[in-house]
């Protein structure tokens, strides 16, 4: 006599597993032609263009570029402060901060990656999608240090290197012209150093209408301070802050 049949154990096969989401072949194509590399491990590729919102439901085991960020953002760092150093070789400590920031903030990667055509090829959930995320600067700036990470991580610093001078060329020329106004300098230094945003204030209005001096003070974070004089309230600002940078030992 026979006992009651047992139901038959189903094997899952590895092939029926949902896949994390992924390039379509033609937007491999494009995306690599954007960075200038082909990579060896597409996989990493993928990775670092696939935002969080992509991995609901079916594909909530899979990885999005959350840990490439941060691993890119060191990379990122490494490159732009080795190629301001190399290419201002007389330029205080003070001064190639301001320069560094201006380059490895979440604005500026985020440009990159518009600059070269990145941003409808990131991999984003329908939610996120419609809240506008190929436009979102966090967003746009998080790939970027996850391409740069997978860069790294594929082929070494190289092609990492390449990345970054391809991606950001539209911003190392117009750095220079920025620059030139002091009030912007001071406000990235400070920024870099983790100091408050500097403050304004008139002290002094002198002398007849048609012929106005203004004296304002720039205050940053309570303890440096420096004060000076110019035709209009915007070119005495602009002037208690070159006075400031020179006392900071910045220019």
């Amino acid at each position: 006599m026979t006992g009651p049949s047992r139901p038959k154990r189903t094997r899952l096969r590895r092939g029926a597993r949902p896949k994390s989401p992924h390039l379509t072949e033609a937007a491999l194509v494009d995306v690599q032609e954007k960075i200038g590399y082909v990579f060896k491990d597409r996989s990493i590729l993928d990775r670092a263009m696939t935002h969080a919102s992509a991995l609901t439901g079916p594909y909530a085991q899979g990885s999005s570029y959350q840990r490439l960020e941060f691993l890119g953002d060191r990379v990122l760092g490494l490159v732009i402060a080795e190629r301001i150093f190399e290419r201002r070789p007389t330029e205080a400590e003070g001064r190639l901060a301001v320069r560094l920031n201006r380059f490895v903030n979440k604005s500026a990667c985020a440009q990159a990656v518009q600059d070269i055509g990145l941003a409808p090829y990131i991999l984003l959930g329908p939610s996120e999608q419609r809240n506008g995320g190929y436009h979102n600067i966090n967003i746009l700036g998080d790939v970027c240090e996850a391409v740069i990470a997978a860069l790294y991580l594929d082929s070494g610093l190289k092609p990492a290197r390449n990345f970054i001078e391809r991606a950001w060329a539209t911003q190392f020329k117009a750095l220079p012209e920025e620059l030139r106004d002091a009030k912007s300098q001071l406000q990235e230094w400070a920024q870099a150093k983790g100091y408050a945003t500097p403050v304004y204030q008139m002290r002094d209005r002198s002398g007849p209408d048609h012929a106005p001096r203004f004296t304002v003070e720039v205050i940053l974070d309570r303890y440096h301070r420096a004060d000076a004089s110019g035709p209009s309230k915007q070119a005495a600002e602009r002037a208690a802050a070159d006075t400031l940078l020179k006392q900071l030992k910045v220019t």
